[in-house]
């Protein structure tokens, strides 16, 4: 029997017709390397739609099923139900050689692989399709991308929400729909490589205890060490190296693995030493003492000053309140390498956009809800024509998708391959001259969506509004780009404290280490062209101030052959976006900041970055006190 009839017609699917293995999973929680799976549902689908295979299952994770008024599984309901390891030989056979398919993809994988861990298998899945990732490239005019509303927009029947069954089924009519619309748009598939993982790069390290002071400053000569000073210890020691950094965490000093120019003191017997600890201290002129002298005064450690510990909390905004930063710097910097700052000059914070109301700062601009394609010219030129765009109240779009309104030709745009498809979806297409005085033609009725997302300039500002009562979502920063074919890019984040540096190496999230411990920061991958930073706002330690999330490119390529970066920011992974900003000013540069999340007073804001560094990865990571090896 066939979940999606009609079949997908496979001659006609090309390139969008593989074997698929759509799974859906409930779980005691959110946290794949903690949590279990209570149940799990595998629909298997041939490359013409027909489905080949089904199979469902409780299962017994011998531990509490968590949240039950969600899924509605009690301990009773999966008491006798089979383990994870009696089931996992029978799953792994539906999986082998199929792509895996899931509405937020990774979180069903990273469940599959640690529970496959457990089992001690491999996890059989060497590529996945996520559906929101794919819907996100397509954006169909629907009020957000959770799988209910999705269903509702493709005509799909949904019979029991948070049923791995049922979810599965509704997912299978989602695929069809989805990949229909992808190849009606000409749209690359979202494929993400999945290579082996080893059971031990599930777990990251323990989270380190977060210091409650605030970094005093530096040891002066004489003095006594203060409670929230960074001490960082190198060398050979008398005393094991966990009983000293175990006694300057219960003495209020904050332990660091590298030193940098915030670093309070430096601790070796061996100053003379040729670590990179000792050199970096000798270069910043930190302070160093022995270990017995640091014993000495760890007998009286001064009280400090503790962090604030306001809640984030939304706050009315009654008029515009301008806040001055940092100046902006040189775009290109290939001389002296500076320490990565915000890159604004004067922002002006907007209050986030009532449903009723257009998107702020776009009411009464000619392209005030529109979406804009711009194809051709020099780098120069196209990013100019985007800003345009921006500036007349418009979204500049990076890739063809169902809300694109209208397109925009410059020189050469004409022989992009976009273009076969543009015209057969009859989109409005003008040159350059429009832009100067645009006249909008009426958008189609599918194109209509109730809230457009909130369009930021490059240094726009806006706050993150929280529920009142209710928990706090998770914020995802979505970064996107044309895909590529001779380079990698990577999205970053760093948590920073108020010096602008990180407190430990594990505040830095990349793809090495994609979760920061406590689980608070989050890297999601959701293809070779999109990828997320979720952050747990409400759970970040009070010493965190800022989040930077930035780009770098693996290789010789530069953001001006790239092209332009769109990050859109929304609440929880399925959530509709608040706001969008197109980042496209780079020209030769390796490394780009996107975007900052920082505290002011009670809220959270978001800043729109866009600058770029000449240098790479890893001298970023270093500005920011991230212990790199040489």
């Amino acid at each position: 029997m066939s979940l999606v009839s009609p079949s997908f017609n496979a001659p006609a699917m090309g390139d969008y017709a593989y074997d698929w293995a759509l799974v859906d999973v409930e779980t005691s929680g959110l946290m794949a390397r903690r949590d279990r799976v209570l149940s799990v549902a595998v629909i298997t689908i041939g490359p013409d739609g027909e489905q080949t295979g089904e199979f469902s299952t409780l299962l017994n994770p011998g531990c509490d099923p968590g949240p039950v008024e969600v899924h509605g599984l009690t301990v009773e309901r999966l008491q006798g139900a089979p383990t994870f390891d009696q089931v996992a030989g029978r799953i792994g056979a539906m999986l082998q050689g199929r792509v895996l398919v899931a509405h937020n993809a990774q979180f069903d994988y990273d469940f599959l692989a640690h529970e496959f861990a457990r089992a001690r298998m491999w996890l059989p899945v060497s590529q996945r399709l996520c559906t929101l990732a794919l819907n996100r490239q397509v954006d169909p005019p629907t009020d957000d991308m959770k799988l209910g509303t999705l269903a509702a927009h493709y005509g799909v029947s949904r019979q029991r929400a948070h049923d791995a069954l049922d979810d599965t089924r509704v997912l299978a009519g989602i695929l069809r729909a989805s990949l229909r619309e992808a190849a009606r748009l000409d749209l690359p598939l979202p494929l993400v490589t999945c290579p082996p993982r080893a059971e031990s790069q599930f777990t990251p390290k323990p989270a380190k205890t977060p210091c409650a002071y605030r970094n005093p400053g530096r040891l002066t000569p004489g003095g006594p060490l203060q409670q929230g000073m960074k001490v960082a210890i190198t060398g050979e020691t008398a005393h094991a190296r966990a009983e000293l950094v175990g006694r300057a965490v219960a003495a209020g000093l904050n332990m660091m693995t590298s030193v940098s120019r915030h670093t309070s003191v430096l601790v070796t017997n061996e100053p003379a030493a040729d670590s990179a600890k000792a050199r970096r201290a000798l270069a910043e002129g930190v302070p160093v003492v022995d270990e017995r002298t640091f014993l000495r005064l760890l007998a009286d450690v001064r009280p400090g000053t503790a962090h604030e510990t306001t809640a984030a909390r939304v706050a009315p905004v009654t008029e515009p309140e301008a806040e001055q930063v940092g100046p902006v710097g040189p775009v290109s910097t290939t001389s002296a390498v500076p320490t990565p700052e915000a890159a604004a000059s004067l922002c002006v914070p907007v209050p986030a956009p009532r449903p009723s109301e257009p998107s702020a700062g776009t009411s009464g601009k000619p392209l005030a809800g529109r979406r804009v394609l711009v194809l051709g010219g020099v780098h120069a030129d196209a990013a100019a024509a985007r800003t345009r765009v921006v500036e007349l109240g418009g979204s500049a779009a990076i890739n063809l998708s169902a809300s694109v309104t209208d397109v925009v030709l410059l020189p050469g745009g004409e022989g992009d391959r976009r273009m076969r498809r543009i015209t057969a979806l009859e989109l409005p297409v003008h040159d350059l001259h429009w832009l100067a005085s645009p006249t909008a033609t009426d958008r189609r009725a599918g194109a209509l969506r109730p809230q457009e997302p909130h369009v930021m300039p490059r240094g726009g500002v806006i706050d993150l509004p929280m529920p009142h009562g209710g928990p706090a979502p998770e914020w995802y920063v979505t970064a996107g780009w044309t895909p590529q074919s001779d380079c990698e890019i990577d999205v970053i984040a760093f948590l920073l404290d108020e010096d602008e540096q990180v407190t430990s190496d594990e505040d830095f999230i990349f793809y090495g280490a994609p979760e920061s411990p406590a689980g608070t920061a989050r890297l999601l991958t959701g293809g070779p062209a999109e990828q997320t930073i979720a952050l747990d706002l409400a759970s970040l330690p009070p010493a965190t101030r800022k989040i930077v999330i930035a780009a770098a490119i693996d290789g010789a390529a530069t953001f001006g052959t790239v092209g332009a970066i769109q990050i859109g920011t929304a609440p929880g992974s399925s959530g509709a976006p608040l706001a969008r900003a197109t980042l496209d000013a780079a020209t030769t540069e390796r490394t780009m900041l996107l975007a900052e999340i920082y505290r002011r007073g009670p809220l959270w804001r978001l800043r729109a970055v866009g600058q770029g560094y000449d240098y790479g990865l890893d001298t970023l990571a270093r500005g920011y006190g991230v212990d790199i090896a040489d």
